[in-house]
């Protein structure tokens, strides 16, 4: 069944996006059809990436067989010479390892600008319990929700904090505190030359 959330973070993704411009938008998750609906009222290109069901595989393991930023290369496909102009991560980092975060953080880094915007979440106590949700867009100010089929491996929750401890291209510009104990974030990146 899919219900809805309000978000208070979300317009601030769009209110400096000129009408007319041209979006490059990189969505972790399944391409939902209410996510593609939104977006189709801009003119943009959408890169869908569901990392989620990679989860297993992008797990730090023997770095001898393969280095953990090449299974994020290979399974992110961004084309090269790639700018995001949006990035809409919701609940990923709350499942990944540090080392994890690193590899998909050096993976990005050449993708993004300094106009980037990200959301996610995070939790504000580490003793929050898995959403076991799934994420889209079906409004400006309205945050789609589906029950996940099963609870993903490799719950990790991260506070605020952490998180800006571990993506060192992004600074948290804003958050909100929301039911359940989670944080509603927005993001904006930090390239350095």
């Amino acid at each position: 069944m899919i219900s809805s959330q309000p978000s208070t973070l979300l317009p601030s993704l769009f209110e400096h996006i000129e009408e007319g411009r041209r979006l490059t938008v990189l969505h972790v998750g399944s391409a939902l059809p209410e996510t593609v609906d939104f977006f189709s009222r801009y003119r943009c290109k959408l890169h869908f990436v569901d990392l989620f069901g990679d989860l297993p595989g992008l797990v730090p393991g023997d770095e001898a067989t393969e280095p953990l930023a090449q299974k994020f290369l290979e399974s992110m496909h961004i084309p090269e010479g790639t700018r995001f102009d949006l990035c809409l991560f919701w609940d990923l980092f709350n499942f990944l390892e540090r080392e994890a975060v690193a590899a998909m953080v050096q993976t990005l880094k050449p993708h993004l600008q300094d106009s980037t915007l990200a959301h996610g979440f995070a939790v504000h106590s580490l003793k929050t319990p898995q959403s076991g949700k799934v994420y889209g867009i079906r409004e400006l100010q309205e945050i789609s929700v589906r029950p996940r089929p099963a609870p993903l491996p490799g719950y990790n929750p991260r506070n605020q904090g952490q998180l800006e401890r571990m993506l060192d291209c992004f600074s948290v510009t804003r958050s909100v505190l929301l039911p359940e104990g989670r944080l509603e974030l927005l993001l904006r990146a930090q390239v350095k030359a």
